[in-house]
């Protein structure tokens, strides 16, 4: 029963989307794959590359440390169902609200003219960053940038408790 409501779902949003918007597929659970819709039902989606030459839709084994990429990754066209699987697809393009995006037909031709090998940094260069660079010009990842204020407001509490932690060391001290 799930699966057919997924598959449902997905239908209807694949009956609502034109070329060059920008899909969001809820396929795990920290992180969404984004694609291009090109038209008739294909996507164009950055993804991992495997270490035999496979191609796996799941772009998360890709990674990097300081820059250097340990995964190679593929900007490929393949059918909205099988980028999809299991997954819950969603018209995103919410960006649009902030960003001029570029028409439907040039959205797909700059995400066609890309298609190949192409370095991958999670931080600056994934899927997320790909789509919306086909859009809008601007490399963007909402997710990335969650992480990132995550990230900082963690640093910002272990500061403030390492000088709360000598502060009160101080007044220890004075007794």
């Amino acid at each position: 029963m799930e699966r057919y409501l997924v598959e449902n779902h997905n239908r209807l949003v694949l009956d609502s989307l034109e070329p060059g918007d920008l899909i969001a597929i809820k396929d795990h659970i920290l992180y969404s794959h984004w694609a291009v819709y090109a038209g008739n039902e294909q996507v164009i989606h950055m993804t991992g590359n495997g270490p035999e030459g496979v191609v796996a839709s799941d772009s998360g084994h890709s990674f990097s440390i300081a820059g250097k990429s340990f995964a190679k990754c593929v900007v490929k066209i393949e059918n909205f169902w099988k980028v999809v699987a299991n997954g819950i697809a969603k018209k995103n393009n919410k960006k649009d609200e902030e960003n001029m995006p570029f028409r439907g037909r040039d959205i797909v031709r700059r995400a066609l003219d890309m298609i190949g090998p192409i370095e991958y940094n999670l931080l600056w260069q994934n899927c997320e960053h790909f789509a919306s660079w086909c859009r809008y010009d601007k490399k963007m990842s909402a997710q990335v940038d969650k992480v990132k204020a995550v990230r900082t407001l963690v640093v910002g509490i272990v500061v403030v408790g390492g000088l709360l932690h000598e502060i009160l060391k101080l007044f220890k001290d004075d007794d």
